[in-house]
């Protein structure tokens, strides 16, 4: 046997042990020079290693950058709390409950590391607040041994994983996916408009696993590039004008002679076939757009399209493309609110139960829970995850108590004691890399063994002391795992819901805002992105995507006819009686959650009493009654998410 097949062999997951090993071997390193430097905490050092490291540059950068802002900022609010509770628990803990609920709630709102320096600052207080020692002469040291080993740690990961991580993906590759997609549905469209062809609904329904997809993987290529996040931002509004096209090709062709518009779609089509043809497929999509005059929607959605492209390949060839601004995205208000609650409930239950008991191992109680009730709030399904951590955290305890207890005994000194961790950190990097504890479990495994291990000469405590800590540390995650399954359960087929809800409540919202339609980028951004969100939901869990999409759709073609009614508001020649039926319409549909039915029946007779308006697309809202009325189990209460 070779020695390449030995890791094979041993259930090693070849490819990724160079990286777990580099980890390992680095995160001895920070370990040492910590302890060199006299910080209190070197383990910490060691621990930030394992978390920040990324096999890949650019995101080594950016988790690097967030996990100090998180440190720091949790570390100030940490100093600050200790100071003004005088070290007094009953005040600790409520302090701690609401930071870490704070910070859960917005990592639950922000995208990609901004999101983890968010939960960071979190229980990143906790850790300054609970596991300071008797040798901390202040509230101030602590905070800053904290920050000072954390930033340690990153500047020992930065430093040999950019040696030996992966430059990244070319942000040119991120491109080709979403030409392809725009390919197919320019194609589609000029099929559709030359009476060759209807719109197939399965066959878009698989375009938008496409596109939901792709833009699943966005935020992970955005980081650490300015060219990549510019690159981002581009495909995302690509993305966006696509589904704005889907949802035209829904709707009844309004005009028999199209041959022009459609010629110039294909010609579009075909020149996306060819990378070496990007300007000859700029102006056939120009043109296309001009000769849409006759429908404004489609004319925007083209236009929008173009615009996408030409900022597409813009971001190729620059680090940074002016005019190319974020598109409103989809940000889960509902999870960071019932984050913020499950997390506050159960630090403050725990807490209560560690001051009532007194137990001398609680404050690793409390640093578990506040983590794990923290860090897997935006897991798709935290409970299945939690699983896995009790035993990686189980072998972590394991670890620390055989190297305290079997191996620090022989050490004769500090400097014994650090070098007897390394080859515990070192099984860890093997660890990480088995195909059986590749995720969470090896990760675990590396940071509670060194959480648990502080170099410290002479040694102190007992066996059952140890192992009272190590049997807190593990509560953490079994409590999280219960906090997850009675505190605002979560799972993919909530989150789902969830969405649905917000889509509706959207909206809702616009129904209620007089002059919504001025927003009307902004509206229908937000509810693009939620619709490629959701059929991204549906496609992880295994739901009836056809009945997501149709849904969604339902929710896209009534949110355009609240736009289409607002901008009829606006208009100052509007007769009294046609506003006041428009008024009540609107009013209806404020309540389209809990009443469907009863909207749907307000919208087909505003079409009807207004048939004759030459500025009411009645079209438009009959076909929003019909889809609304056949939608209506999607948008009921009992469908809905419990908010």
């Amino acid at each position: 046997m070779t020695a390449s097949k030995i890791p094979e062999r041993l259930g090693l997951d070849a490819a990724r042990l160079g990286f777990t090993l580099r980890t390992a071997i680095a995160a001895c390193c920070a370990l040492f020079i910590a302890w060199l430097l006299g910080l209190e905490h070197p383990q910490w050092s060691a621990m930030t290693v394992w978390a920040a490291s990324q096999p890949v540059r650019g995101q080594l950068v950016e988790k690097s950058l967030f996990r100090a802002l998180g440190t720091v900022l949790g570390a100030i609010f940490g100093m600050g709390l200790l100071l003004a509770s005088h070290g007094w628990p009953w005040v600790i803990v409520p302090g701690l409950a609401l930071w870490i609920g704070l910070c859960a709630g917005a990592g639950n709102i922000l995208r990609g590391f901004a999101s983890y320096g968010a939960m960071l600052a979190g229980y990143s207080a906790a850790m300054v607040t609970l596991l300071h020692s008797a040798q901390s002469a202040s509230p101030l040291a602590v905070g800053v041994d904290r920050m000072l080993t954390v930033l340690l740690g990153l500047l020992v990961a930065l430093a040999i994983g950019w040696v030996f991580a992966a430059p990244g993906d070319d942000p040119d590759d991120l491109t080709h996916g979403p030409r392809r997609l725009s390919r197919r549905i320019l194609a589609d469209l000029a099929a559709c408009l030359a009476g060759k062809a209807p719109p197939d609904h399965a066959a878009h329904h698989v375009l938008l696993s496409g596109m939901a997809a792709i833009e699943d993987r966005l935020d992970g290529r955005a980081a650490g590039s300015l060219r990549s996040r510019e690159a981002v931002r581009a495909v995302r509004r690509l993305l966006l004008a696509q589904v704005a096209i889907l949802l035209w090709m829904r709707r009844p062709l309004r005009r028999a002679e199209n041959g022009p518009l459609a010629a110039a779609l294909r010609e579009a089509a075909e020149a996306y076939n060819e990378p070496c043809r990007p300007q000859d497929a700029d102006a056939a999509l120009h043109r296309a757009a001009g000769l849409a005059a006759f429908d404004p929607v489609l004319q925007g959605a083209l236009a929008d399209l173009t615009t996408a492209a030409a900022r597409e390949r813009a971001a190729e060839g620059a680090w940074q493309t002016a005019g190319t601004h974020a598109a409103a995205l989809h940000r889960d208000w509902i999870g960071a609110r019932q984050a913020l609650l499950r997390t506050m409930l159960a630090i403050l239950a725990v807490g209560g139960i560690w001051l009532a008991t007194d137990w001398e191992a609680g404050a690793f109680m409390l640093l578990g829970t506040a983590i794990m009730t923290t860090v897997f709030s935006t897991a798709d399904n935290p409970v299945r995850l939690l699983r896995q951590v009790i035993v990686g955290q189980a072998l972590g305890v394991a670890g620390a108590l055989a190297c305290r207890w079997l191996v620090w005994p022989l050490a004769g000194g500090e400097t014994g004691l650090v070098l007897s961790m390394m080859p515990f950190i070192v099984f860890g990097g093997f660890l990480f890399a088995h195909r059986r504890a590749s995720g969470p479990i090896g990760f675990d495994y590396n940071m509670v063994v060194l959480l648990l291990l502080q170099p410290v000469w002479p040694l102190t405590g007992s066996f059952p002391h140890s192992l009272m800590a190590g049997v807190a540390v593990v509560l953490g995650p079994a409590i999280g795992l219960v906090a997850f399954r009675l505190i605002f359960p979560v799972d993919g087929k909530r989150r789902l819901r969830t969405l649905v809800a917000m889509m509706v409540r959207e909206i809702e919202a616009m129904a209620g805002r007089r002059g919504a339609s001025r927003r009307r980028p902004v509206w229908r951004a937000r509810l693009y992105h939620r619709l490629l969100r959701l059929v991204r939901w549906a496609d992880k869990t295994g739901s009836d995507k056809e009945e997501a999409v149709e849904g969604s759709f339902a929710i896209l073609l009534l949110g355009s006819a609240i736009l289409h009614l607002d901008s009829l508001l606006q208009q100052p020649e509007l007769a009294p009686g046609a506003a006041r039926r428009l008024d009540m319409t609107l009013a209806r549909l404020r309540r389209v959650g809990r009443d469907p039915h009863r909207a749907a029946r307000a919208l087909a007779a505003t079409a009807a009493s207004l048939a004759g308006n030459p500025a009411v697309d009645t079209g438009l809202l009959r076909e929003a009654a019909a889809e609304l009325s056949s939608r209506a189990a999607f948008l009921q209460p009992d469908t809905r998410a419990r908010t």
